[in-house]
């Protein structure tokens, strides 16, 4: 004996018997729908975890040479310090004055060069005091150096402080004391170098050569070239030039070592100081 079937609620007419819905609405059901996700193929996740997918750059060959080419790769590098200009073959010539040693400098020549010394040194990053008994001669420097900021400092003679030197932050100092310069109270430690300027050499001019790491001569007179010859041994083929040398050459020299440099002063130089000059 068959049974009517049960008739369907109404909104399921149509619909196979005995199907049960994905979904079936709860008395705390919110509304939201939920997202039945599929179980991906094992082809899918190959792609997804497959090294390298995605965008791929260009495909170039590797930068390789031979143990034989690595001769021939190189970097130019010139010394570190002071440019004062081109030697007699043109090629720059460079004074190292912060050093982890003590260095010592003379410079025989005018106040054009040694104010150009200070700028450059300046430029490089070192702190530069300038012991004078001109100050006048020095202040317009110090106030044009350092776009604003003090790096050229001017002393009276005698009254230098102690500058502190480190690799960080060295120290140039300069002694335009005349022709007798008294004994500094601040001498060269390692990162601080000491540049006497003498204007001529003296009587008292050997004692500042002898001790000197390093002589810079502008031009001078055939008597004192015999100071100097007698002093630091120097050639005479090599001294016989000084006495005719251009306001903007100086012979740059060790007892060994030689070397004529001229020094070509920029347009801000050339503003600030004037043209090259010899006597002041």
């Amino acid at each position: 004996m068959s049974h009517p079937a049960p008739p369907m609620p109404p909104g399921q007419q149509g619909r196979t018997p005995g199907r049960t819905p994905a979904h079936v609405a709860s008395p705390t059901d919110t509304g939201m729908i939920p997202i039945i996700r599929q179980p991906e193929t094992a082809q899918q996740q190959r792609r997804i975890f497959s090294p390298g997918f995605g965008l791929r750059g260009p495909r170039r060959g590797r930068h390789v040479v031979t143990a034989d080419e690595l001769a021939a790769i190189s970097m130019p590098i010139g010394d570190d310090g002071v440019l004062i200009g081109n030697d007699a073959e043109g090629q720059p010539a460079v004074l190292g004055l912060s050093r982890p040693t003590p260095f010592d400098v003379v410079l025989v020549g005018g106040l054009w060069l040694a104010q150009v010394l200070a700028l450059r040194a300046a430029a490089t990053g070192a702190r530069v005091g300038v012991e004078t008994g001109r100050p006048q001669a020095w202040q317009q420097l110090a106030q044009a150096a350092g776009g604003g900021q003090q790096c050229v400092t001017v002393y009276p003679v005698g009254r230098v402080p102690a500058q502190g030197p480190s690799v960080s932050s060295p120290v140039v100092l300069i002694r335009d004391c005349g022709i007798r310069p008294p004994r500094g109270r601040v001498t060269s430690v390692p990162w601080q170098a000491v540049v006497t300027v003498l204007p001529f050499v003296s009587e008292h001019a050997p004692r500042w050569l002898s001790q000197a790491h390093l002589v810079g001569i502008q031009r001078i007179s055939p008597q004192e070239t015999e100071i100097v010859r007698d002093t630091l041994g120097i050639p005479g083929e090599q001294l016989q030039h000084l006495p005719t040398l251009h306001d903007a050459v100086a012979m740059w020299c060790t007892r060994k070592h030689q070397k004529f440099v001229m020094t070509e002063s920029t347009d801000a130089e050339t503003g600030l100081l004037g043209v090259a000059r010899r006597m002041d």
